[in-house]
């Protein structure tokens, strides 16, 4: 073999290897779920008619931002896998594609890996989730209950950044009485596990009426709503609420 052959097999090698790793960094759990099939964003935007999208997020979640004619089928929900078990009866031969908030949300992996485990057949993952579909597709996606959406009022990275504070700075303001903490993981994420017992207020994405709860009396009370999730994708979307 020619050094300048080896050399161009090398290459394409080195670039191989790069894209795999590039892939992996902007979908840090495919890794985790190898044997979960996922669908990329402008194939699902192709077959958006003959498959059926289910969006495994909670009910506040889907209602404020979703995927134009998507169901809603928590995975937190207690009847997820029966719920699942009877979109595919009644569907016996479209594939059903399961979305969350984003890359590096696991929901969409779980969902389908749970559909697996029950023998439920032809479910893949969209794993880009419902941001950047919404900001690419803004036509096919509904915002507060609006379609087509205006992708300008999708809150950007920098003006959610500009509202995220880091650890230390979490702990100093758990002391004030001028601030409420909302825990607002569901309970698939949460397994019973609180971060600041006696001090947080569980407001699941998924109780409507305690997080209503939790937003009125901070509103009443002029305090500062301090909100921690599992991926930061939830706060995100209960950003746009409270806009």
């Amino acid at each position: 073999m020619s050094k300048l052959l080896k050399l161009i097999l090398l290459v394409l090698v080195f670039i191989s290897q790069s894209a795999v790793a590039n892939v992996n960094n902007e979908f840090p759990a495919r890794k985790l779920f190898p044997a979960v099939p996922h669908i990329e964003i402008d194939d699902l935007h192709k077959q958006i008619k003959q498959v059926i999208v289910v969006d495994v997020r909670s009910e506040y979640e889907f209602e404020t931002l979703r995927i134009k004619g998507a169901i809603n089928i928590p995975l937190s929900s207690p009847t997820y896998v029966a719920d699942m078990k009877k979109l595919r009866t009644e569907n016996p031969t479209a594939a059903i594609v399961t979305y969350c908030n984003g890359k590096t949300c696991k929901k969409s992996y779980e969902a389908v890996q749970k559909c697996r485990d029950h023998k439920i057949d032809n479910v893949v993952a969209y794993d880009a989730g419902i941001m950047d579909w919404a900001r690419k597709y803004p036509q096919e996606s509904v915002l507060l209950g609006v379609s087509p959406m205006d992708p300008s009022r999708i809150i950007s990275d920098e003006d959610f950044d500009k509202k995220l504070i880091d650890v230390k700075q979490f702990e100093e303001m758990l002391s004030r009485n001028d601030i409420i903490v909302v825990d607002v993981r569901d309970r698939f994420q949460r397994e019973g596990l609180s971060l600041f017992p006696g001090i947080d207020k569980q407001a699941y994405l998924d109780d409507k009426a305690a997080l209503n709860r939790v937003i009125s009396k901070a509103k009443s009370e002029s305090k500062t709503l301090l909100i921690y999730d599992a991926a930061e994708t939830q706060g995100r979307m209960l950003r746009h609420l409270l806009n």
